[in-house]
């Protein structure tokens, strides 16, 4: 293994010695990164209260959850090259103060403008947090099996976060307010940043920081367009000239992206990350994952409050087996992973999350909750949690020290991408599907209860085929087994 003293700051020494504070180094990563998923899904309770507050309309209102996925996934790159050019501590606790900042700002939001500004602000700020967080349990995890644990304490929280979200946004909604649900991040975050000054060792990479600024202005608006196209198509039409001409935009610029970092001499994205074939098969699971996940959420939200009749608080709680699942899975992979590889239990767990979504699409106005949605959550959720760890793990397989914040702010690019991306496309699959439904039934009134499940699970059957898709790419292109996984690192950190 080649050694990555340079990696460290100037003076600090290689070592194999086990960090004494590295557990207390992974519950600040986690805290961090429950705060970032969690809030990626916590106003979903809450949106139905925050429009008739603010008064944003139907068609803004999934600006409040994409404002925030897209700022994300839109800087992640450029976040982890911050993170490894100025220290990841430093970039840690600093995004981690701007996000309090940001979330206090939007809790305090007069006008939809000033909320929407504030979710993008906290994405932002969140793209720089996530990368140095992942960064830090590489580097204070050195050992193996351990480093399986930390992924697996690391997966469950990023697995279950979103689902957590949701039931905290219920109990805020229903007890205190809506604004609750941004304000209580706050006093979390100062809290974990002053943990993080205290207990943190910096670490960073040696040499004269370069940002490919071309590269983060292209990825960032190729994905703009590309979901403000999914968005149109659901009021214009996906064949209108406006979001024909959105997408072909959209595939242009992201295109132009990949031109420009061929050519870049410090790219934001350094193609030989992407292109390896385990860690490029791990990106492309977890986008496929982002896309089916997130807006699986959002409309079976719509189910329990409008088909089932759930208050929020309600419908928080009955996603909490969601992040049982979660945790129970990502347990179950951390203890697999070491002795079996990778590959067999990301195909595994995809698989079974798979076959979870696909109870999901039959779903019906008088389903019950024990007997129909129940399963189905069970079995996606713990699917997904055996899926994370081996997810998050290849994807850092061989990663020169240069690019592990790169390489680590992929994994969450991927998913954010791909929750910006399935929002705004299932809820557009929905809306036609449902629309399509009550024209073919003549336009009755009493049809619509019914044609807007069919329209929920018309979007759930498209998750399930995206996760298939995915287990059948996993399959063929990942093909790392136990010995591929990173022996003891000899990346150091400085004092």
């Amino acid at each position: 293994m080649t050694s990555a003293t340079g990696a460290l700051e100037a003076g600090a020494r290689p070592t194999t010695v086990r960090d004494p504070s590295r557990f207390r180094v992974l519950g600040i990563v986690a805290m961090a990164q429950l705060m970032i998923v969690l809030d990626a899904s916590v106003v979903t309770i809450a949106l139905p209260s925050a429009q008739r507050a603010l008064g944003i309309s139907t068609g803004d209102r999934q600006w409040v959850l994409t404002a925030y996925t897209l700022a994300f996934g839109g800087l992640l790159l450029l976040g982890g090259r911050l993170a490894d050019y100025l220290g990841r501590r430093r970039v840690f606790v600093a995004s981690l103060l701007g996000f309090a900042g940001a979330s206090a700002l939007g809790g305090l939001a007069q006008d939809p403008a000033m909320l929407f500004g504030a979710r993008a602000l906290q994405g932002a700020f969140a793209a720089a947090m996530a990368p140095a967080a992942l960064s830090l349990i590489t580097i204070a995890f050195t050992e193996p099996h351990e480093r399986a644990r930390a992924f697996g304490v690391y997966g469950a929280v990023s697995g279950g976060g979103a689902a957590l979200g949701l039931v905290a946004g219920g109990v805020l909604t229903e007890y205190l307010s809506w604004r609750w649900t941004l304000l209580i991040n706050v006093p979390i975050a100062v809290v974990v940043a002053v943990a993080a000054v205290r207990l943190v060792r910096e670490s960073r990479v040696d040499g004269t920081p370069r940002y490919d600024v071309r590269g983060t202005l292209t990825s960032t608006a190729g994905l703009v367009l590309l979901v403000y196209g999914f968005t149109r198509a659901a009021s214009d039409g996906w064949g209108s000239a406006l979001t024909v001409g959105l997408l072909s935009a959209a595939v242009a610029v992201l295109a132009l992206f990949v031109v420009l970092e061929q050519r870049a001499s410090h790219p934001l994205l350094p193609l030989r990350v992407v292109l390896d074939r385990n860690r490029g098969g791990a990106f492309v699971a977890s986008l496929l994952v982002g896309i089916a996940m997130f807006g699986t959420f959002l409309l079976l939200t719509y189910y329990l409050q409008g088909t089932l009749g759930y208050s929020a608080l309600r419908s928080g709680f009955a996603f909490l087996p969601f992040s049982g699942g979660i945790i129970a899975g990502a347990s179950l992979a951390s203890q697999v992973l070491p002795r079996v590889g990778p590959r067999i239990p990301l195909v595994a767990g995809l698989l079974a999350g798979a076959a979870g979504l696909a109870l999901f699409t039959q779903l019906a106005p008088g389903s019950g909750y024990v007997l129909h949605v129940l399963p189905a959550e069970i079995l996606t959720s713990v699917g997904l949690g055996v899926a994370f760890v081996p997810m998050s793990s290849t994807a850092l397989i061989g990663v020169d020290a240069g690019d592990a914040g790169v390489a680590s702010a992929m994994v969450n690019t991927t998913q954010q991408v791909g929750g910006s991306l399935g929002l705004a496309l299932l809820n557009t699959v929905a809306s036609s599907s449902t629309a399509s439904y009550v024209a073919a039934h003549g336009g009755a009134a009493d049809v619509l209860p019914t044609a807007l499940v069919h329209g929920y699970t018309t979007a759930f059957a498209i998750s399930t085929l995206l996760l298939g898709v995915a287990v059948l790419l996993t399959t063929v292109i990942v093909q790392a087994g136990r010995h591929d996984l990173p022996a003891t690192t000899e990346i150091g950190v400085a004092a």
